[in-house]
């Protein structure tokens, strides 16, 4: 362990809400700027003056392109002594000019070391050379004829130079990081090396690395952007890393190649930000990596740690050098997009494709379980509303590429005391537009009977609508179809959805929360809607059918289990347990990157505080578009957090069969989330408590 001094401010360790650090992430920057071939000093105020951009922007890191103060394109200029003597000078007065900054600067030069001189990555903060990594891949062929000039750096590990007369640590082997910004762990490697079959990177990604910087010169030809893109996000998928690539731009010799000036930041293998290519003048890309997510993500893929002690061997040496950050305080905005609805995206060409596939999953699952249990009818409860809805369109696709009739589709309407006669008609109408067999039942006088025999206060004519209410009819609704399916050779098609069984919102047992196949256990209800929509957009169906399902889509989620009342005319799902907006959000991050509830109200509020900022998905609604401040987000994650880990795993884990659809995962408990029945959500409620305000703070 190297070391490094440094002041201890308070920085990241005051607590400010508002504060990007805070919540775990870092913000970097990729640069590009005008390059004056053989000027070291024109090139070191260039650096300065981006250094002191970025300072202001509140970043902890800015890379430079490959050798960014003598340029990339000068040849056997690089080997002149009067050269090599003003880089070195010009990096004195980087480090002079920046020593109350902010940034680690990731700069570029060509020095002396030993007998040979070698393309760098100089790693300066505050005034500091914490060290120097050489590049480890030269190219030799077609336009690249480095070898002539620069040694390989592969093999320097372990080793220091001499660099403006202090001895600093030399090698590809570096890893720097900060001791008050957790997770944050830097690495170098330079242009060449990320288009070998295993970069030093990758070996730096095992060591520990989170932010893999990459300074390149590399000339743009045809198609050329696309491969380095290509390279960038795959290894930042790959090595579950942020990945900051800068290329040389304006000012590089036209002598024999063109240069674009190409930067881009990827996490995890998504786009954060770019600049546009071939720039006038300096410009930077800037984005908030999210470190926590890096970390979380290593920490549930095992194999990632298998992988390092495979190569434990080659990561044994690996050094680190520690330097204090000291990041900025206060409010610094986000510099990221937050996806307001995570498992919806707002890219339209995503969004067809996300649902093209979620439903294809959905059709092939069922019809191989139809397969593998020798075709027996479907017998499904359609309300009318979503859930059901989309089950009842996927068995009837799933028949249709069996070749089956769809009057093998039993379908029920099981009207009870709140049955509103806008939802019974959709559902009648969408069966007969489908062609299935219908049947109603009207479950109220069952339900009366069994109010009675139970003495209920319903019974003897009073207003009481409580659980047992509501459950005797979701019971009755259930029963029948397994009775029905027990009758006719059918199995139960389940419909709740991937947010009612995060929620705990179904009926345990004899109840809405079983069935023997359930297609929608892993779809949130946000992106319901859209598979509707993409049902209806893409011609699945004819456009009766579509005109139903619109007519669906207009409708309020409701249960449907109580009468409507002056006060309240329509049941609402949402005002007892929350919008599915704010509940989905909070799923996806607890589910994919168990983040702390303070960083989902963070991340939250950022997506939702206003109506009028970022994208919405193709064909939200305008009515629709709502925002939420931080008291309601604070309000609905308490909600969230009390009924996902305190009160709905019961359920959970005894929901039937059901293909995984999102990426964001599946509640199933053998599948994505295995956790006890009996647990508490003490200490989600304590975090919520202590580190959410009840107002977004000013």
């Amino acid at each position: 362990m190297i070391t490094g001094e440094g002041p201890t401010l308070p920085g990241i360790g005051s607590y400010d809400f508002r504060n990007t650090y805070r919540h775990g992430f870092a913000r970097v920057a990729a640069a590009t700027v005008r390059t004056s071939l053989a000027d070291p000093p024109a090139n070191a105020a260039a650096v300065v003056e981006m250094a002191r951009v970025c300072h202001d922007d509140g970043a902890a890191l800015v890379v430079f392109p490959e050798l960014t103060l003598s340029g990339y394109s000068i040849e056997d200029l690089l080997l002149q002594d009067t050269l090599l003597d003003a880089v070195e000078t010009a990096l004195g007065t980087v480090l002079e000019e920046t020593a109350a900054l902010t940034p680690v600067l990731v700069v570029g030069a060509p020095l002396r070391h030993r007998h040979r001189m070698y393309n760098c990555a100089v790693v300066i903060h505050r005034g500091r050379v914490l060290g120097v990594a050489p590049k480890s891949y030269l190219p030799t062929y077609r336009e690249f004829y480095e070898r002539r000039q620069a040694a390989a750096g592969d093999d320097e590990h372990g080793g220091t130079t001499r660099l403006l007369g202090v001895d600093v640590p030399f090698g590809p082997d570096l890893l720097f990081a900060a001791t008050d910004v957790p997770g944050l762990v830097l690495h170098a490697e330079i242009c060449e090396d990320m288009f070998v079959p295993v970069p030093p990177s990758a070996e730096a990604a095992l060591a520990g690395a989170t932010v893999l910087a990459n300074l390149s010169g590399s000339p743009i030809t045809v198609g050329r952007a696309d491969d380095r893109q290509l390279l960038a996000r795959s290894a930042s998928a790959r090595c579950a890393a942020a990945y900051v690539y800068a290329a040389a731009g304006e000012g590089e010799s036209t002598t024999d190649l063109a240069w674009d000036g190409q930067t881009s930041i990827h996490e995890f293998g998504r786009l954060l930000a770019e600049t546009p290519r071939f720039p006038q003048g300096q410009q930077h890309a800037i984005a908030d990596v999210d470190l926590d997510l890096l970390v979380a993500e290593r920490l549930r893929t095992g194999t990632f740690d298998d992988n390092r002690r495979a190569h434990a061997d080659r990561l044994a040496g690996w050094r680190t050098v520690e330097f204090t950050l000291d990041p900025a305080d206060g409010d610094l905005g986000l510099r990221r997009e937050v996806e307001r609805f995570p498992f919806v995206p707002a890219d339209p060409s995503r969004l067809e494709q996300d649902c093209y596939e979620a439903y294809s999953i959905q059709v092939s699952g069922l019809e191989q379980r139809l397969r593998a249990i020798g075709q027996p009818k479907i017998v499904i409860g359609v309300s009318g509303g979503l859930d059901s809805t989309h089950a009842l369109i996927v068995a009837a696709r799933a028949l249709d590429r069996a070749g089956r009739p769809r009057t093998d589709i039993l379908a029920f309407t099981l009207p009870g005391f709140a049955t509103g006669e806008h939802t019974k008609s959709n559902a009648q109408r969408l069966c007969e537009a489908l062609g299935v067999t219908f049947t109603e039942i009207d479950i109220t006088e069952t339900a009366r009977l069994m109010l009675k025999n139970l003495d209920h206060p319903f019974s003897q004519g009073e207003p009481v609508y409580d659980v047992t209410f509501e459950n005797v009819q979701a019971g009755l609704r259930t029963d029948y179809l397994f009775r029905a399916a027990n009758q006719r050779g059918g199995i139960v098609l389940g419909t709740g959805d991937l947010s009612e069984i995060a929620l705990g919102w179904s009926t345990y047992g004899v109840g809405d929360q079983m069935s023997h196949y359930n297609v929608n256990g892993g779809v949130p209800k946000t992106l319901m809607q859209h598979l509707i929509r993409w049902v209806i957009s893409s011609g699945q169906f004819d456009d009766e059918v579509g005109e139903v399902l619109q007519s669906v889509l207009d409708t309020e989620i409701t249960p449907e289990l109580v009468p409507a009342t002056e006060d309240a005319p329509v049941q609402s799902s949402e005002q007892k347990i929350g919008p599915y907006n704010l509940q989905d959000f909070t799923l996806f991050q607890i589910l994919r990157h168990g983040s702390r509830p303070s960083k989902v109200a963070f991340l939250a509020w950022h997506a939702w505080h206003d109506a009028e900022q970022g994208a919405w998905p193709t064909g939200f609604p305008d009515d629709d578009r709502v925002a939420y401040d931080l008291p309601e987000i604070r309000r609905w994650l308490e909600v969230f957090a009390q009924r996902f880990f305190q009160f709905a795993q019961f359920k959970r884990s005894a929901v039937p069969n059901g293909p995984k659809v999102s990426a964001g995962g599946s509640l199933s408990p053998r599948g994505d989330w295995r956790a006890p029945s009996d647990s508490s959500a003490r200490i989600w409620l304590d975090e919520i408590a202590r580190e959410v305000p009840e107002a977004w703070p000013h």
